[in-house]
């Protein structure tokens, strides 16, 4: 696992957004750890950088709070967190891998109508995460093996956000004053 100091702060800093309900932090968060994935290209970041994301767009639907399971999934949560901070901590690469897919699978393995709102979250969020990072110039290709997602999906989503090279940086200027322009440089 790679920066690590960089989880450790992300985890730590989620932590406290869980126990204050900041989704808002939650996301900032999220996209910190979006840059840091970009960069190295480590797995485990990217899977926090998406877990962190799911975390925040859950904790924002308040109405997700009050259906059946929501406190039994916020406490599991809350424990797989704390204990991928004490294996940070102590170093301890084989649970720290654990722990991070113990987030993974607390998205994923809760009952009832939870469970659907949850799941669609997860894979909206790597979708969404998975743009942010083709958007940082990794290919395609490799950006949606990372986060299991198909090139389709990424495409699709990717395709529907304006492409910040394809925003004008500068206004051109016309054939009168580029003519203009040219005789002055010449004189």
């Amino acid at each position: 696992m790679q920066e690590k100091e960089n989880i450790l702060k992300i985890l730590e800093g989620t932590k406290a957004s869980i126990q204050k309900g900041d989704a808002a932090t939650i996301k900032n968060l999220s996209n910190q750890t979006t840059n840091t994935a970009a960069l190295t290209h480590d797995p485990d970041n990217i899977a926090i950088a998406v877990i962190i994301y799911s975390i925040s767009k859950l904790f924002e639907r308040q109405d997700y709070h009050l259906l059946p399971g929501w406190q039994e999934f916020n406490n599991k949560i809350s424990k797989c967190i704390d204990n991928a901070i004490n294996s940070i901590k102590n170093n301890d690469e084989a649970n720290i891998k654990a722990n991070v897919n113990c987030l993974r699978t607390s998205l994923t393995k809760v009952s009832g109508s939870l469970k659907k709102h949850i799941q669609d979250v997860f894979r909206k969020a790597s979708i969404n995460k998975a743009s942010k990072i083709y958007e940082h110039g990794i290919s395609m290709e490799k950006t949606a093996r990372l986060l299991g997602i198909t090139m389709f999906e990424l495409a699709s989503y990717a395709g529907q956000r304006e492409q910040v090279s394809e925003i004008p940086l500068v206004k051109g200027i016309d054939v009168k004053s580029r003519i203009k322009l040219a005789m002055e440089m010449f004189r």
